[in-house]
């Protein structure tokens, strides 16, 4: 059976007015949030030492304190009317002055980028090869990094495959794929090793990478056909245990010596966080019209999967994007003052037809959000 390229339609977004909930914990991978470290008075050097003097704090030079935004203050007023929401406070995640998305990782030298995922990565009409995410953040990359850009044919793709036209050209290189799935990264398919031959391995490289949506609309299905939500459950956790894994690997020198940033994104959603799937009219021929027995087991694990996301970013100093909370208020219902996610008047609808994938200008916005990111 063919994949659709599809991408989730449960709203998880971030509610600032109620108390987060938490998602399912089969694998539960939270890293323990460790206690800042106690500072350390001077008093004495070894036994029978003098005691050094207490220098009163307003006379030493302090070093700058570097601040960051909370993730409340980034997304402050934004609702979700399903009532479920991730809780990313206990990964303690270094945001980005910006709010585009976390700031783990100082991402310099990079001499080649590698493009991983699926079809938002690759594109798709009736957006052109040239209004798409992908051919847009590598010209900025190129100027960025003193990069040599790629030519027309890989900026554009292959209907039949399903894949850029050509997967390598200049310093980039693209191995994504429309309807691909995190087992596509290292299992089904091997987009990871295809696009790291062994004679480039020593080359610093910057992977971008769209991952998920289509995992997340397969087990939305599976669960509304009668896959009881134990199996999904299970089904989840190996999907963002497969993520975790490749990334993991991904940031292993011993396999890639000259070191590889990445930087990713969660999943957005296109129905303003209200779930109203009927909202955009290709709904249904996309498999969206059937609902769960239990609609809100599925949002928890949404929920939770989306909270790992954010987890593995931390663990593997790598960084996510919030493309989740960043398109919300920018779907179906963008003009729609009801809405927990509405952002005014003038907001635009950032999706296409299809109702997954972005439109020019969703698409000219995740190139900036990225290109926030890897900036800072």
């Amino acid at each position: 059976m063919s994949r659709a390229a599809l991408l989730p339609v449960v709203v998880v977004l971030v509610s600032c007015n109620a108390e987060p909930l938490r998602g399912p914990t089969p694998t539960a991978h939270r890293p323990p949030v460790e206690d800042a470290p106690a500072s350390s008075a001077w008093s004495t050097t070894g036994s029978g030492a003098a005691a050094l003097p207490v220098v009163p704090a307003d006379v030493v030079e302090q070093p700058p304190v570097e601040t960051h935004p909370t993730f409340e203050e980034c997304f402050a007023g934004i609702e979700s009317d399903t009532g479920a929401s991730p809780d990313y406070t206990p990964y303690a995640p270094v945001i980005g002055s910006h709010c585009a998305g976390t700031n783990q990782q100082e991402i310099e030298g990079i001499e080649r980028v590698v493009f991983l995922g699926d079809s938002v990565t690759v594109g798709t009409p009736p957006s052109s090869s040239s209004e798409t995410y992908r051919g847009l953040l590598a010209d900025r990359l190129a100027e960025r990094f003193g990069l040599e850009a790629p030519g027309a044919l890989w900026r554009s793709w292959n209907p039949a495959s399903g894949t850029a036209l050509v997967k390598q050209s200049g310093d980039f290189w693209s191995c994504a794929k429309w309807g691909a799935r995190t087992d596509d990264l290292l299992e089904d398919n091997s987009q990871i090793f295809d696009c790291f031959p062994e004679s480039v391995r020593d080359q610093k490289t910057l992977v971008v990478m769209t991952m998920g949506g289509n995992d997340i609309a397969a087990f939305t299905k599976d669960g509304a056909e009668g896959r009881p939500v134990a199996d999904v459950t299970a089904d989840v956790a190996a999907i963002v245990a497969r993520l975790r894994d490749a990334i993991e690997l991904l940031k292993d020198p011993a396999i890639f010596p000259g070191g590889v940033h990445v930087v990713f994104t969660n999943n957005f959603e296109f129905t303003d966080a209200t779930g109203d799937v009927a909202s955009c009219p290709a709904a249904a021929a996309a498999g969206f019209d059937r609902p769960w027995e239990d609609p809100r087991a599925l949002a928890d694990l949404v929920v939770w999967m989306m909270e790992q996301y954010l987890a593995i970013a931390v663990e593997t100093d790598s960084d996510l994007v919030f493309v989740l909370e960043s398109f919300c208020g920018h779907g179906f219902h963008h003009d729609d003052p009801a809405n927990g996610c509405y952002r005014g008047a003038d907001a635009e609808r950032w999706f296409d037809l299809s109702c997954i994938h972005p439109n020019p200008v969703g698409h000219a916005v995740l190139t900036d959000l990225f290109m926030a990111v890897v900036d800072e």
